[in-house]
């Protein structure tokens, strides 16, 4: 052991076999099985912010007035944001219940489908935010209504716990090596 400017560095030091946490060489693994759960969690997350962000524009459109009609409900560009998010948000639901439900949490390898659930998932909650954002209009925009803060968490689920790119890359090497090819 020695000292360096940055904290004590430890060189050639090997714990003994009673102080090793999990299996000799198996950091990586837990590392990556941890690393799926926490992808797995961050879905579940965005599927919740869809959810909520489903029943406030619901709620609005049911509530506010326009046009001299009733509410919102009566046209046709409510009617799509609304439908279309509700299919994101179910199809979501879906791939995070089926994957998680199938989850062995007792090792890693299931990477294609939690960077898949997660990489769906988020992006799919930052569209039925913004929709959300949309049907409100300029109150859907102001940090006084969810839905801002909706948005707000649902973009920070596109950039945490990897980025979408980072998923496309992983999944695509997935599935080039799940078809037996390599890549070069």
């Amino acid at each position: 052991m020695r000292r360096c400017q940055h904290g004590l560095v430890f060189g050639a030091c090997l714990p003994a076999g009673t102080h090793v946490v999990g299996e000799v060489n198996g950091a990586t693994s837990c590392m990556m099985r941890n690393l799926e759960i926490e992808r797995v969690a961050l879905a579940a997350m965005a599927v919740g912010i869809a959810r909520r962000a489903l029943d406030e524009m619901i709620a609005y459109a049911a509530s506010r007035p326009a046009f001299g009609r009733p509410n919102l409900f009566n046209f046709g560009q409510i009617q799509r944001h609304i439908g279309e998010s509700y299919s994101e948000y179910m199809a979501g639901k879906c791939y995070l219940y089926g994957f998680a439900n199938g989850l062995d949490l007792s090792r890693s390898g299931n990477g294609l489908d939690a960077d898949g659930v997660k990489l769906y998932c988020a992006r799919m909650a930052k569209d039925v935010s913004d929709r959300a954002i949309q049907v409100m209009g300029g109150y859907g925009y102001v940090g006084e209504y969810t839905v801002e803060r909706l948005w707000r968490d649902s973009k920070l689920l596109e950039i945490g716990g990897g980025t979408n790119e980072s998923h496309h890359k992983n999944m695509s090497r997935d599935l080039l090596r799940l078809s037996g090819n390599k890549l070069e």
